[in-house]
């Protein structure tokens, strides 16, 4: 049997609760298309942001830990994966729009520059007096200017919703900036979510990348009640060594108290707030999407150890410094001497300006590729 789209739709329209954004009621796309015929639109969506270069490209991304650390660390590829893993999850649960969601959590950071945080606070430095630079911006402006994959529009032309959820994404490290997206509403339930998957992978993941690396260690954590807590929950000794499956055990424990608190939290604020349209939900005074209070302050404090023992520990630090320079030194080069960049970047110069040109070409790079070119401009015995 072949279910067309309108049976799809009416499918999604069964399964989701009254808040859930239904893709037939989506407002559409900047540059109008004819609806496909097997997939709604935001399955359409998900499926444009999969195959860009850009995402492709997070493989090669840092998370925490830079490519040459090792395999088996996060990228910020497998970090975009988890992400819409979760936030799936929780959305099937609550009847939000699933596939929204998944094509918001695997576009959130395609806009990441090489080097994760690094590379971005260079860029933004660099950006200050020539339009500024942040990777949710940059994300943005990806998907609706700099992909070129179609001969009727620029970028990938997804829809309204998918756009809206990109620039509402906010977490401590994302600040939303959506002029052009209702700046009066909240996030639809959607993008709440999103944000909440981001938050929820990156601190179990990273904390999972930094016990595997040795950088931090069990010891450090006692007395921190996430800790505390999931290690009772698998009968695990403080003074018993940490081997990989206990490891394993505690992250997936870990994950999974924060998903069902996540869960029941929204389903509270959804009950009491009684509402009954996604509009509704975007007009509500506070975001639905979020932890319970207990929780929060959990995650507060393991998010802070994480900042102190671990985007603190002298190695990342180390190597943030170096990626920072890498970053200023190759922009500072282009910038002084813009026949260094390749030909068909120069063609660009015109249309966007030296500065945004460098900019993008910049923050497209891997880490592997970043530091090649390093090398090319800077190194007398590589060759160009």
């Amino acid at each position: 049997m072949i279910y067309s789209r309108q049976q799809l739709e009416e499918v999604e329209d069964q399964a989701l609760a009254p808040y859930g954004i239904r893709s037939k009621n989506s407002r559409g796309r900047k540059y109008p298309e004819e609806e496909a015929d097997y997939r709604t639109c935001f399955q359409r969506d998900r499926d444009r942001v999969i195959h860009t270069t850009a995402f492709r490209r997070l493989e090669y991304k840092t998370q925490v830990f830079i490519y040459h650390e090792g395999d088996y660390y996060r990228t910020r590829l497998t970090h975009s994966i988890e992400v819409a893993q979760i936030g799936r999850s929780v959305a099937r649960t609550l009847g939000a729009n699933e596939d929204l969601v998944e094509t918001i959590c695997l576009a959130h950071d395609i806009g990441h520059p090489p080097f994760g945080h690094s590379g971005e606070t260079a860029l933004a430095r660099l950006m200050k007096e020539h339009g500024g630079f942040n990777h949710n911006q940059q994300s943005l402006r990806i998907v609706t200017q700099l992909e070129n994959r179609y001969p009727d529009f620029p970028g990938l032309n997804l829809s309204w919703e998918v756009l809206e959820g990109m620039v509402k994404h906010e977490t401590d490290y994302d600040i939303a900036d959506a002029q052009e997206y209702n700046p009066e509403l909240r996030g639809s339930l959607e993008a709440q979510i999103a944000n909440v998957a981001d938050e929820l992978a990156y601190t179990s993941h990273d904390l999972d990348d930094g016990l595997r690396s040795g950088m931090i260690t069990p010891s450090q954590l006692d007395g921190i009640a996430l800790w505390e807590i999931v290690n009772e929950s698998i009968g695990r000794r403080r003074s018993e060594t940490l081997d990989d499956l206990s490891r394993h055990q505690i992250i997936r424990r870990l994950i999974n108290f924060e998903i069902t608190d996540l869960i029941q939290s929204i389903d509270r604020y959804l009950r009491k707030s009684n509402v009954n349209s996604s509009l509704d939900l975007q007009k509500l005074p506070f975001n639905v999407a979020g932890f319970s209070e207990d929780m929060y302050r959990r995650n507060r404090e393991l998010k802070d150890f994480l900042f102190n023992k671990l985007y603190r520990h002298h190695r990342v630090v180390r190597m943030a410094a170096k990626s920072e320079r890498i970053v200023s030194d190759i922009f500072t080069m282009y910038q002084s001497t813009p026949a260094a960049l390749p030909e068909a970047v120069q063609e660009l110069i015109p249309q966007r300006g030296l500065e945004r040109t460098i900019c993008d070409y910049i923050a497209g790079m891997t880490d592997r590729y970043a530091i090649d070119e390093h090398l090319r401009l800077f190194d007398s015995q590589t060759l160009p």
